[in-house]
């Protein structure tokens, strides 16, 4: 069963009321979508989603609660388009940047290196890209640099140069295969401090969905929407999405550098937003559920 991390924070954070227009960018299977359509008897919920499977079940959650609510079935680089012809007026913003556990439990994905499956790794299955055409057609540099920047894994060069190895003699096909092949150009040590394909995994799954760059524009699409008074809130799972939402919150919560001695700030270099919150989840929560030992909550809220 998927549960959803930070749940309670998070909507908290968004500061709802009862006639709030809130968007869920990452809907999933509904667990944040459903405690904000509960909160906003009089309000809207718009949610992005671009896996078929995970609408039509948050589809059947959400109906059960009310009626209020539209999911819109794109990717939610296109959330500024969509929600634009729409609305004007957005008082809360949800990311949550997790893969939902449904994802990663269902076999046939390819989202884990635990069970055997086809190297898909697509949210969107309507997309050309998989994950076996990376495996089996990026050059070795590619599969390095895409190992090192988005896995930050130290062995990219001997995890790539077994892969190549390997392909030549036949196409690298299921999630299993790959693992196996990563296991075997690690040393033995590293073995050891946990399963040595998670970090290549991540960095394929993040360069078969463009996640950075997507996550990038629609966080700042987010920004250009937010009323007035309301909240942006972000649940990042790793350290290059954190990043990513770190910058961007303080490039637009602080003044310039070269203003800052100013005695008087002028108003069109005043900050637009203020951080409101950057937390973890408790150590209950870690136990209860191992996937949020990750995560990380951070909220912005306009002020002008």
């Amino acid at each position: 069963m998927h549960e959803s991390v930070l749940l309670t924070e998070s909507i908290n954070y968004l500061n709802l009321n009862t006639k709030s227009i809130v968007v869920d960018c990452t809907l999933g299977y509904a667990g944040h979508s459903s405690q904000i359509l509960k909160q906003i008897p009089n309000g809207f919920l718009y949610a992005f989603d671009q896996d078929k499977e995970a609408i039509i079940q948050s589809d059947k959650k959400l109906k059960a609660i009310r009626d209020n609510y539209e999911i819109i079935n794109t990717n939610f680089v296109n959330l500024k388009e969509e929600i634009k012809k729409r609305t004007d007026n957005v008082d809360g913003i949800l990311f949550d940047l997790g893969v939902s556990s449904p994802q990663l439990d269902e076999d046939y994905r390819g989202f884990s290196f635990h069970k055997d499956a086809f190297l898909d790794m697509r949210m969107n299955q309507d997309q050309k890209l998989r994950a076996y055409d990376i495996v089996n057609d990026y050059s070795k540099e590619n599969l390095i640099r895409i190992f090192k920047e988005y896995g930050e894994e130290k062995y990219a060069s001997s995890i790539a140069e077994g892969i190549v190895r390997e392909r030549g003699k036949k196409n690298i096909e299921t999630t299993l295969e790959l693992a196996n092949i990563i296991k075997e150009n690690v040393p033995l040590k590293y073995r050891r401090k946990g399963h040595p394909a998670r970090k290549v995994f991540q960095a394929i799954r993040i360069e078969v969905n463009n996640e950075l760059n997507v996550f990038e524009k629609a966080l700042k699409d987010a920004l250009d929407l937010i009323n007035i008074g309301g909240r942006v809130c972000v649940i990042t799972f790793h350290s290059l999405e954190d990043k990513i939402c770190k910058q961007i919150f303080n490039e637009v919560s602080t003044v310039p550098k070269e203003l800052r001695s100013l005695p008087v700030i002028p108003d069109k270099y005043k900050p637009k937003f203020k951080v409101i919150a950057n937390i973890k989840p408790t150590k209950e929560e870690i136990e209860k559920n191992n996937r949020s030992r990750s995560a990380r909550l951070r909220v912005i809220e306009r002020s002008l």
